[in-house]
Parts: C-alpha cells; sequence; structure tokens
C-alpha cells in the first residue's frame, strides 16, 4: 500500500519540495500515515511574495467573500469531522474521541470567523473642533505568518487562520513538522474555498530552515507563534529586530488547587481529565496539583484508584483512554523528567514507565509523583502524561504555591467554597481560571491566552482576535 504525499501550498498551486519524510504513527511505527516534501528558503521567499501580491486585493475584499470563504471551509471541516478526526488520531496520537471533537471545533472556529467578517468593528466619533467628524477604522495587519505547535494540529491552525483571512490578511501557514498530513487536509479544504491566489499558503519542513525564513522574509508584516518557550523566545527576539508585530502562545505551568470542602470525586476528574487526557500534551494541561493538607492522603487514594482504571493504547479503540506521546523525541522529554522526579527524591505514587502495546508505539503511563515546589517536575513544562502533587496547608498556601511559577495560562480550583473561588478567580495569576473544571482550554468565542511566560502579545480566538489581525487608522473630515 502506498502511503500518501502530501505538499506545500503556494500561490495556489501544490509543491512537491525536495526529499521525502516519514509522517509517523505513534501508535504503530510499522504504518505510517504517509510522507511529505520539504521546501527549502526560496520556496519559502516565494510564499511570502504571493502573499505579499494577493494584499491588496483581498485587503479591500468585500466581507461577504471573506464570510463565504470561511463558511465553506468550517461547513466541510464539520461534514468531514470523523475523517479527519481519524488522520489527526493516526497522526498525532489523541484518542479518536477526542481527535473528532478537535476537527468539530476546527469548523466551529471557521464558522464563528465567517461571522466576524462582516463585524469588523469602527467608531464615528464628534470632534473637539466644530464641523470635523472622526473616524477610527480597522484594517488588515497584513502578510500573517503562522507557525503552528502539533499538539492541535486542527484547532490552533484553525485559529489562527480564520481570523487572519477574515479580517483581509493573506497568510503563510507553517505547520509542525510531525503533522503534515492534518495540515495538507486542511489546505487543500482552503483551496477549494474561493480563495484568490495567494491569500493562502502552506510551507511545509523544519523550523530551522522553512521557520527561519519565514520570519526574515522583509514582506512579512506579523507572526503568530505557539509552541515552546525557547523557540518562542529565539523567535521573538528575531521579530523584534525587524519590529514585527508579534502574537506567541509559549506553555504553562498550570495548577490545579483542591480544597478540603470540594467534591473529592469531582475534583479527581478533573485532575485526571486535565493532567493525562490529550497524553497531556496541553498548554493548559494541569501538571500540578496542589491538595490542600486535610484531604491530602483520600485524594491519593482516589487517584491511584481512578488511574488504574486509565487504558492506555491505540488512539482509534474506542475503550483506550489514553494515546500515545507524540514522537519520540517527546518521549525521551517525558523519560527524562520522570528520572528527574527520581533523581530530587519525588515519591512516585502512580506509572512511572513505558507501557507495552500490541504495536511498536510512544506508549506511556500517566504518571504521578508526590514532589515539592522546588522539583524540576514541578517548575519546569514537560509536555506530556507526568504530574506532580504539592501539599499546602491551607488555601493561602495553595494560592501561593499555584502562583509560584514563571508561567500564567491556566489556573484551576475546586472547592464549593463561593468565598474562595471568587477570590481565586480574582488573584489566581494566570490569563484564565477554572473552578471545579479541567484546566483544558476554553470555548471557541472567548479569548485564549496567559500573563507571564505564557504569552506575549494580544489574545487569541473570539471578538479579541481582531486586535493582533487588524491596525487601527483614524481619519479626521471637515464638513
Amino acid at each position: 500500500m502506498n502511503e500518501p504525499r502530501y505538499s506545500s501550498y503556494i500561490a495556489g498551486q501544490w509543491v512537491e519540495g525536495g526529499g521525502s519524510h516519514v509522517d509517523e504513527n505513534p501508535a504503530n511505527l510499522d504504518a505510517p500515515v504517509g510522507h511529505y516534501g520539504v521546501l527549502d528558503a526560496a520556496a519559502v521567499g516565494q510564499a511570502v511574495d504571493a502573499a505579499a501580491a494577493a494584499l491588496p486585493a483581498w485587503s479591500l475584499a468585500a466581507p461577504q467573500l471573506r464570510a463565504e470563504v470561511l463558511d465553506f471551509v468550517g461547513s466541510e471541516i464539520l461534514a468531514r469531522k470523523e475523517e479527519l478526526g481519524r488522520l489527526l488520531a493516526r497522526e498525532e496520537g489523541k484518542t479518536l474521541a477526542e481527535s473528532i471533537g478537535e476537527a468539530a471545533r476546527a469548523g466551529q472556529i471557521f464558522k464563528f470567523f465567517a461571522g466576524e467578517a462582516l463585524r469588523i468593528p469602527g467608531e464615528k466619533l464628534a470632534s473637539t473642533r466644530p464641523g470635523v467628524d472622526v473616524e477610527v477604522t480597522r484594517e488588515p495587519v497584513g502578510v500573517v505568518g503562522i507557525i503552528a505547535p502539533w499538539n492541535f494540529p486542527l484547532a490552533i491552525p484553525a485559529w489562527k487562520i480564520a481570523p487572519a483571512l477574515a479580517f483581509g490578511n493573506t497568510v503563510v501557514f507553517k505547520p509542525a513538522e510531525i503533522v503534515p498530513g492534518c495540515a495538507w487536509a486542511l489546505a487543500e479544504i482552503l483551496s477549494r474555498a474561493g480563495l484568490p491566489e495567494g491569500v493562502f499558503n502552506m510551507v511545509l519542513g523544519s523550523g530551522r530552515t522553512v521557520g527561519q525564513a519565514l520570519v526574515a522574509h522583509p514582506k512579512l508584516d506579523a507572526l503568530t507563534f505557539t509552541g515552546s518557550v525557547p523557540t518562542g523566545r529565539a523567535l521573538l527576539e528575531q521579530a523584534a529586530g525587524r519590529a514585527l508585530k508579534v502574537q506567541m502562545e509559549m506553555g504553562g505551568k498550570n495548577p490545579l488547587v483542591v480544597l478540603a470542602d470540594a467534591d473529592l470525586d469531582q475534583a479527581v476528574e478533573c485532575a485526571v481529565n486535565g493532567a493525562f487526557f490529550s497524553t497531556g500534551q496541553r498548554c493548559t494541561a494541569s501538571s500540578r496539583l496542589i491538595v490542600e493538607a486535610a484531604v491530602y492522603d483520600r485524594f491519593v487514594v482516589k487517584m491511584q484508584a481512578r488511574m488504574a482504571q486509565l487504558r492506555v493504547g491505540d488512539p482509534l479503540d474506542p475503550q483506550v483512554h489514553i494515546g500515545p506521546v507524540a514522537s519520540q523525541a517527546q518521549l525521551d522529554t517525558d523519560l527524562g523528567y520522570i528520572r528527574a522526579g527520581h533523581e530530587d527524591g519525588a515519591e512516585l505514587l502512580a506509572g512511572g514507565g513505558r507501557v507495552d502495546c500490541p504495536t511498536r508505539g510512544h506508549f506511556l503511563a500517566p504518571t504521578l509523583f508526590a514532589a515539592r515546589a522546588s522539583d524540576r517536575i514541578s517548575r519546569e513544562e514537560i509536555f506530556g502524561p507526568v504530574a506532580a502533587l504539592l501539599r499546602a496547608a491551607d488555601y493561602e498556601h495553595a494560592l501561593a504555591l499555584a502562583n509560584d511559577t514563571e508561567f500564567g495560562l491556566c489556573a484551576g480550583i475546586c472547592t464549593t467554597s463561593l468565598r474562595h473561588a471568587t477570590h481565586f478567580k480574582r488573584h489566581a495569576q494566570a490569563g484564565m481560571v477554572m473552578v471545579n473544571l479541567p484546566t483544558a482550554g476554553v470555548d471557541p468565542h472567548v479569548p485564549f491566552g496567559g500573563r507571564k511566560a505564557s504569552s506575549y502579545g494580544p489574545r487569541e480566538q473570539g471578538r479579541y482576535a481582531v486586535e493582533f489581525y487588524t491596525t487601527v487608522k483614524t481619519a479626521y473630515t471637515s464638513a
């Protein structure tokens, strides 16, 4: 059986690129998803040039056309969510149910921004001078470079591409190397949506070559990036030298606080979902579980029992709760942090090693350590199914531990106390707060983003997306 070969998309044409790289299936390394061609820097330059050439006409296109394009894309994704979800599960490794849910979310995002294309905000104001009118309008920022991660290969590109196009920008999209199939599927739908040539472009290849060429191109006007902190900081330094408009989401070390008055069964479900579902490969994952001392021991027993019920394996198997780690490199990172937990003297409470499955893949048991706040596994983002459990003396101590991190993406609390829930929502140093819910993302119509080292620039998603993808113009008219 011949696996598909995924190509880049530049100026309305499919471009093979040089060489052929394997698109692995992390649950079955002997059954790859496909192959993809890799571009060089010159081809990336052609993509940016094509986007720049298409910008004048697209930036002035009727909003109704933009709305129809995005609605077409959203409708097709929703109609094909099972098919696209299956591809996502095979390529990235999250379970089929999670993958179908992500595909549906991507479709919903395109649908939402189809509406936003018709609701671009502006203002008409009175001047302080008689006979003078003032208009404040929003215009496209220009050619937008999109660098997306591998962990949500449909949803995150959707919430970057859709608003960029809705507000009249042109796009050069660079997906993560290990998920070219999902990127190609999205690009293929966009290629049939009625976009003029060059408005949307997709470039496959490494961050070192393709990503660097994209950010360095003089015709790029803005960059939106989701990925690791080291990569994000390096790109930010490069972008600052060119005065690019930049938006970045770079990770988290998210706390879930469990107070003594919490419903412990509900808290355990929040913890298991937040820490281990999607194989823990979410920037919003609950990687620090902070439990009040009065219920700490009971919580441990319930967590161990619940984790023992979790089944790791083929993400296409409906009985499986947790799929494989997405790549060998990420598995090596996860195992390295497990070793660090042992070296720092943390107590292993569950998991801690690889899982044998019928197929050759990157399977890892969900892992829980009783740790100290100073341990590496309590401080650094792991991006895998590994969580640290911390004991807090009381609510004030729990809040202090929750905020004791360089990150500030998402924070959660499980409690039946309205007073503590209200206080936590105000005082948690995070861009998003969950009460009696997993720290697992937000709805498509509300802003996504964090504080401190987690985020830089305007928020993503919802109506707040207009802040990044447009620039404001003030115009005066004398009667």
